[in-house]
């Protein structure tokens, strides 16, 4: 008897997730649009982690595959651009520098997000994220007449010199890690906004053209002409203040660190639109969607 009954019991089971395997896929979800909001950058020019002073805009298009009620997958493009100076910062040797640089950031992105709270239930959750990126840089600088000076050319720090065999050119397209946390609010059964915060770990500290020490002057003019020179070290053209002009600095003297690499960082609004996961688009097909009619054990 209980052996039948058993049988019975399994046999019922079986039924129940053959009928209800539909509803599985059923709530996978597709989710298409914008981010806009600032960029921001960590690195030497910097005194504190993050110079808000130095705060410029970001602009980004995204797609993401809801999984499930908690897991998201999303892949983006971003642009933005970072910038930082010597001449904002209180510290009279970064002030003496007086380096500045600034760079666009192209980036594109392929992660996940964890969602805390089902979304559709509570219209609103919190979520981390993480991805992998590839990105690419380019740090520029102005001259005294406000002309744009490309930096990487110059080989500031002697970057692929035969004197400095040791200091390879940097690459303008590097790999980093974004990750951050946000929030979500279900705004109608379609349109999804949030404000999230992504910082990016990168693997180069080159992002403002300064890691290292400075290099023989003479060197630097033979190898890369006068101009490599000027923007290697700017002291000479610090006018006014307390701090006065000084001179190229000795082979060696230190220029920068390469103890961490630079980071930028994300931070805005998104908006998207969510379709897709099956069956039509009435009023509250979301949540209607969630609702199933599998018979009970």
């Amino acid at each position: 008897m209980k052996k039948c009954l058993s049988r019975a019991v399994w046999n019922r089971v079986v039924v129940v997730l053959l009928i209800c395997a539909p509803f599985k896929s059923f709530s996978q979800y597709w989710q298409a649009g914008g981010f806009l909001g600032t960029s921001n950058y960590s690195g030497d020019l910097v005194q504190q982690r993050v110079d808000l002073k130095y705060t410029r805009y970001s602009i980004g298009a995204f797609v993401k595959r809801d999984v499930n009620r908690y897991l998201t997958f999303r892949a983006g493009l971003t642009y933005g651009r970072i910038a930082g100076a010597d001449s904002t910062n209180t510290d009279t040797m970064l002030l003496k520098r007086n380096l500045s640089f600034r760079s666009p950031i192209f980036e594109a992105q392929l992660g996940a997000e964890f969602n805390f709270l089902d979304l559709d239930e509570k219209r609103i959750t919190p979520y981390v994220f993480g991805s992998v990126a590839l990105f690419s840089f380019y740090p520029t600088t102005k001259d005294a007449q406000g002309n744009t000076v490309n930096l990487r050319p110059l080989s500031t720090e002697g970057q692929g010199m035969a004197q400095y065999p040791t200091r390879k050119q940097y690459n303008l397209r590097q790999i980093s890690i974004p990750f951050g946390a946000g929030v979500k609010i279900l705004l109608t059964d379609n349109w999804i906004a949030g404000f999230e915060i992504g910082f990016r770990k990168t693997f180069t500290d080159y992002l403002d053209d300064v890691s290292l020490t400075y290099v023989d002057r003479n060197s630097l003019l033979r190898s890369r002409g006068s101009k490599a020179v000027d923007f290697a070290f700017r002291g000479d053209e610090v006018t006014g203040g307390h701090v006065s002009p000084t001179s190229y600095p000795t082979d060696g003297t230190k220029r920068g660190s390469d103890r961490y690499d630079d980071w930028y960082v994300f931070t805005g609004f998104t908006l998207s639109y969510r379709f897709g996961g099956g069956g039509g688009y009435g009023p509250n097909h979301w949540k209607k969607q969630k609702v199933s009619n599998c018979p009970r054990l």
